[in-house]
């Protein structure tokens, strides 16, 4: 119970001091529970990653999921879930009970482009990270350039890249079972 409480904190915490939604929280969420608590290694991570991108929804929100079953179960899923969103639904009851008298406020501009200017950092220190754990290789490197060109320029939609990808890494990297 000890754990779930930790790890119930430790989304609480993540969720309450992350502004700019999925992707700037990855970097704290993979801080926390594999270089802080080590509760995953950081392969499972990014595993989970992968597999909380490929699920509709919030990826902070799949990723704590998936990462409060993996620690505790249906119940390890549930207190994670809460950890990620409740700071947020607290925030966003106390924004908008005053934002509209002080959203013209100069220095309150001034604080949320301070914010905006951060969160494409933040996205940028997760991929840089994640990227880490890649093989770097020709294939894997191909890879992410046709998904770029497809996302870009071609406007192919990122699930479908997702699937394709997916059914590329099924069908070309497993590993012959005996």
């Amino acid at each position: 119970m000890k754990k779930l409480l930790s790890m119930f904190s430790s989304f609480f915490k993540i969720g309450a001091f992350t502004f700019g939604g999925g992707y700037a929280m990855i970097p704290l969420i993979q801080a926390e529970v594999v270089e802080n608590k080590k509760w995953i290694e950081k392969d499972e991570f990014l595993d989970i990653l992968v597999i909380a991108q490929s699920f509709p929804g919030a990826l902070a929100v799949n990723t704590s999921i998936f990462i409060g079953y993996k620690i505790g179960g249906a119940v390890g899923a549930i207190l994670a879930l809460l950890g990620t969103v409740l700071p947020s639904f607290f925030i966003i009851l106390l924004v908008a009970s005053f934002f509209m008298q002080f959203r013209t406020n100069y220095y309150v501009d001034l604080v949320f482009k301070g914010i905006g200017a951060a969160v494409p950092m933040l996205v940028l220190i997760a991929v840089v990270s994640l990227s880490k754990s890649v093989d770097k290789n020709y294939t894997n490197l191909l890879i992410v350039i046709i998904t770029v060109v497809c996302i870009t320029i071609i406007d192919i939609h990122p699930v479908l890249v997702i699937v394709a990808s997916g059914l590329y890494g099924y069908i070309f990297f497993r590993k012959k079972v005996k």
